[in-house]
């Protein structure tokens, strides 16, 4: 990504504590690529670095920048960019809600079952969930379009606000990529990264429960349930600021194009 060069007093330079901050959370985002343990880690610097781009959009020397020949193309297109992030955040909070509402389920079948009955309800009740989740998931992927890299041409002159630019398509860039990564956690898929990827399978195959007694296997498997809940409940609170802060930023561009 492009330095911020102090040619233009208008545009902040990069020492601006603003600035600093989004480039801060760039950082960390590109250096846990790959490498990542937690997809609420993730988020919760994308989170971060979405409340910086907002702060940054809104001070008044980038909204005028924003709106000068050359720029507004841009700007466009981030718009764009920003109503694809929004339903994809949308459709996001409804598989939590799915998944959160299949463990509340399992909890209860757990509840419920007794006898030599009971862990083949329980692993049935699962795999009814999962495929429910995993073919909700995979029906909007299709249909989604992904975010795209390719950059239209920058036609002003200004590099310090071209590098303004570049600093917010690569935090919608990281927006899609982590919102994929979160749809793929909550379906079990592993995609790109292991240590991304989230299975409740490996916490209910019966090869360990076996051995134990069935009560104790049964408030094992509540714990564990009720750990996911926690995690997506987390999740959630996470995914819900990050939407607020998306819409926050669209809103401070659509301002800076209507002046």
């Amino acid at each position: 990504m492009a330095n911020f060069h102090i040619r233009s007093n208008s545009l902040p330079s990069k020492s601006h504590p603003v600035t600093s901050d989004v480039e801060d959370h760039l950082r960390r985002l590109r250096s846990s690529e790959g490498t990542s343990t937690s997809v609420y880690e993730d988020l919760s610097i994308l989170r971060d670095l979405q409340e910086g781009v907002a702060s940054l959009i809104q001070m008044s020397s980038i909204q005028q920048a924003l709106n000068t020949e050359g720029s507004e193309k841009w700007a466009n297109e981030l718009l764009e960019e920003s109503l694809r992030l929004m339903d994809l955040c949308g459709f996001s909070r409804d598989v939590l809600s799915l998944s959160k509402g299949s463990i509340q389920e399992l909890q209860s079948t757990i509840r419920r079952s007794r006898g030599e009955s009971s862990i083949a309800a329980v692993t049935n009740a699962y795999k009814t969930s999962r495929k429910t989740i995993k073919k909700t998931v995979n029906k909007f992927s299709k249909n989604f379009k992904s975010f795209n890299k390719t950059n239209s041409p920058f036609m002003g002159e200004d590099s310090d606000l071209k590098a303004v630019f570049e600093m917010l398509r690569e935090t919608t860039g990281f927006g899609f990529s982590i919102l994929k990564s979160v749809l793929m956690f909550l379906s079990g898929e592993e995609g790109s990264s292991k240590k991304r990827s989230w299975s409740l399978l490996s916490m209910l195959t019966p090869t360990s429960r076996a051995k134990e007694t069935e009560a104790a296997d049964m408030h094992n498997l509540l714990k564990q349930l009720k750990s996911t809940e926690v995690a997506i409940q987390e999740i959630e609170e996470e995914l819900d600021t990050y939407y607020r802060t998306v819409v926050k930023s669209r809103v401070s561009l659509l301002n800076a194009l209507n002046h």
